[in-house]
């Protein structure tokens, strides 16, 4: 989720526009697939997985990299996670039972969520510090998503694979010069209605990045590029009440930048514009915010971190993910709406951004026709209600 109105790739384990089949199992085939035993959300097990699997070698249950960076990233797998992968798994032995997921979010249940539960608490409740209690609750959130979605979500579109909408997708060349991060908070990593995965099923993981709120790893990736860049070419698309917030028109619309085109062959990568969106909910939204801003300034000093506006504009997706006020907006509608006001400036008009604006809401259609299509399916109501508040 975005704010408003402040706004070669990597080796996957699938083929892009095309989601692998189904693995062939009685377990499998009963909880995800057969529409008319499945009454409540999605459970499955782990028992005798690895005869399930057609990712690779999995018979112990470990994250592969090729996994990691197959359901959107190009980091390395970070340590926190695999540690909890691991002991997951050493714990699912222990009191043997098979892991299972469901329910909102995909938690765990049965005998080992108790366990697993009593144990997590022990261990945040032990941590010395917020900064340690923050990377494992991330780092427990998203291992338990990797596990829960393994092998039943596509991880291009990060929907079940019955429903995979990848060949509906057409992917695109993002602008010379403009680089998006999706700062992404852990609940909302691999959740079925999120936006901001579409940008890096159009433009790729290289033009448009994840990085994970509250993993390391992926923090000090975004930090070191927005390090190189220098802070004039690093923006954040985030309504702060606090600072000045200026709009696309006000941020570069007044600076002489000359021929946008002879100025993009003289700028190398390290140079280009970054603009962060944040993707979460907007009851996490600010927590993340606060943590941008306190290390931009352990990097930049005082000064704020650079905030832009967008014009106020409704996404598809309000349909099914009403936000809390008319003038905020998914990620991947915040997305569009920078590139088509971008688009309207002298010196990015001849790059074709209105181009890439509306491959992302063509693709944000095909997403919200995918959830409604599977929402009939299940026999779930289609319409969700308008949590307006003009006061937000």
């Amino acid at each position: 989720m975005t704010m408003l109105p402040a706004s070669g790739r990597a080796t996957r384990a699938f083929v892009f526009g095309k989601c692998p089949a189904a693995p062939k199992s009685p377990v499998w085939s009963r909880n995800h697939f057969d529409p008319r035993l499945r009454k409540s959300r999605t459970i499955f097990s782990f028992a005798s997985f690895a005869a399930r699997s057609r990712m690779g070698d999995r018979s112990e249950g470990a994250i592969t990299l090729q996994e990691w960076q197959g359901w959107g990233t190009t980091s390395p797998l970070p340590n926190m996670v695999m540690e909890i992968v691991e002991d997951l798994k050493a714990l699912e032995k222990d009191v043997d039972a098979d892991m299972s997921f469901g329910g909102i979010g995909g938690k765990l249940r049965g005998n080992l969520r108790i366990q697993e539960d009593k144990k997590h608490r022990a261990t945040y409740q032990a941590l010395g510090d917020s900064e340690k209690k923050l990377q494992f609750y991330a780092a427990r959130q998203i291992a338990c998503r990797l596990l829960g979605s393994r092998g039943y979500l596509c991880q291009k579109c990060w929907l079940p694979m019955e429903d995979c909408m990848c060949s509906k997708v057409t992917s695109r060349s993002l602008g010379p010069g403009i680089r998006f991060w999706l700062y992404m908070h852990p609940k909302d990593f691999l959740r079925q209605n999120n936006t901001g995965k579409i940008l890096w099923q159009v433009f790729g993981v290289e033009a448009a990045t994840l990085c994970l709120f509250g993993i390391p790893e992926h923090e000090e990736i975004m930090w070191n590029s927005f390090k190189l860049a220098g802070k004039g070419n690093v923006w954040c698309l985030y309504p702060n009440k606090n600072a000045a917030v200026k709009s696309v028109q006000d941020a570069f619309g007044q600076e002489l930048l000359g021929n946008y085109e002879a100025t993009l062959a003289k700028t190398k990568e390290d140079k280009a514009l970054n603009f962060i969106l944040i993707d979460g909910t907007w009851s996490n939204s600010a927590a993340m915010f606060r943590r941008l801003q306190d290390q931009a300034k352990s990097i930049w000093g005082d000064e704020d971190l650079p905030c832009i506006s967008l014009t106020p504009g409704a996404s598809a997706m309000h349909k099914l993910r009403p936000q809390p006020s008319w003038d905020r907006t998914c990620t991947a509608a915040a997305a569009a709406g920078l590139l088509s006001e971008l688009q309207l400036l002298p010196q990015f008009s001849s790059i074709g951004l209105d181009t890439q604006a509306e491959a992302v809401e063509d693709t944000v259609t095909v997403l919200l026709e995918a959830l409604t299509k599977r929402r009939l399916r299940m026999g779930r109501s289609i319409t969700r209600k308008v949590r307006h508040n003009s006061n937000i």
